[in-house]
């Protein structure tokens, strides 16, 4: 059996570090806003070189707050993918603002920037791009338009940590980066987890605050605010991760390429890299018409996939009953029907990549 993601491997590599991370929180017992989450905070932010990070409860709340402390509002317009997972627009329609769905490009199953434009109105508020599968989006276009119509840009980077875009890392670019910690990720904890990470210290106050009950001071209530703060267990255990991030990163992009090189049917379309960009694989994510039949012949050898996502989220039932949408959004539908992601992460070996391959090459 190979997984999607076997989450053993990397843990038996790093037991020790991660033990005794454990075993030093559970001994020092500040286990809410602890000494981890404050260092994490600051390993992560002179990562990125920004000056504020804030730990938060799930990369879904890292949006969330985000959208908050960038003013987005009941009525207001957020432009964002149809392709990604529920969470992107999700938060918009929390905040009772209007998620309007740009399509993709299919190359890199990201937002389409040049449809951007068209879709800006006065309620316009903010763009959220996602880097998914851990490929950057194509952030200077998008940053020009926002700097032109004067809106907010939140990074969904939630599979992208570690990710560059023309020598920046994905999160630094626009005025928000929110990344989730969750399990499969490739930098992640063994629960929910997620990070805001900003250079504007105005957001970084405003989310340090909503994410403690709307309070800077215990008892005392600036906004409605949520319960969402990072775990300092989880902090503890993506502290000792952080230090290999770059490795296993540098690790997934060769075996990516190995997949590139040992995958040779002329009717798979291999994951693409647009110049400048430097992918991290979250997701290896193929497109293939008998996607489906890909799929049975790997199960039927022991092997995982997953599709996604096999439907975007313009054509959600939810979506489409609160937006009353009716929107053709033909690459992001395409891509829907076509893509299936293979099992990827560091400790996956050079046999098992080939074995995927074959069984890949030859299915019916």
């Amino acid at each position: 059996m190979i997984p999607m993601v076997d989450l053993k491997r990397q843990y038996h590599i790093l037991k020790s570090e991660i033990d005794a991370a454990i075993g030093d929180v559970l001994e020092q017992a500040q286990f809410i806003l602890g000494p981890n989450v404050t260092r994490l905070e600051e390993e992560i932010a002179a990562y990125h070189g920004l000056p504020y990070a804030i730990g938060v409860a799930n990369g879904t709340d890292a949006l969330l707050l985000a959208l908050r402390a960038c003013g987005v509002g009941p009525g207001d317009e957020v432009i964002t993918t149809p392709f990604t997972f529920i969470a992107t627009a999700e938060v918009i329609a929390l905040l009772n603002a209007i998620p309007v769905f740009v399509d993709i490009c299919p190359n890199t199953f990201n937002i389409d920037c040049k449809q951007i434009a068209d879709k800006i109105t006065k309620k316009t508020k903010a763009i959220i791009p996602v880097h998914l599968f851990g490929h950057p989006a194509n952030m200077d276009p998008i940053m020009k338009i926002a700097e032109k119509y004067n809106l907010k840009v939140i990074e969904d980077c939630a599979q992208a940590f570690g990710a560059i875009y023309n020598g920046r890392k994905v999160g630094t670019i626009g005025d928000v980066g929110c990344f989730s910690f969750f399990p499969s990720k490739n930098l992640a904890g063994y629960g929910d987890g997620g990070m805001v990470i900003t250079k504007s210290a105005e957001i970084a106050t405003q989310i340090k605050i909503l994410r403690n009950h709307g309070s800077s001071v215990r008892y005392y209530h600036q906004a409605v605010g949520y319960n969402s703060r990072l775990d300092e267990i989880q902090a503890a255990i993506i502290r000792i991760k952080l230090k290999y991030i770059d490795q296993f990163n540098a690790t997934r992009r060769e075996n990516a390429a190995a997949y590139c090189n040992a995958i040779n049917r002329n009717d798979v379309v291999l994951p693409s890299v647009a110049s400048g960009c430097e992918h991290v694989y979250h997701q290896f994510t193929i497109r293939a018409k008998n996607r489906d039949q890909l799929a049975k012949a790997l199960a039927d050898k022991g092997i995982a996939s997953a599709v996604y996502y096999p439907v975007p989220l313009h054509m959600q039932e939810i979506f489409v009953k609160m937006y009353n949408l009716s929107l053709k959004l033909p690459h992001s539908e395409n891509c829907a029907q076509e893509v299936l992601s293979l099992p990827m992460f560091p400790e996956l070996n050079k046999e098992e990549i080939e074995l995927i391959a074959d069984v890949i090459n030859h299915a019916s």
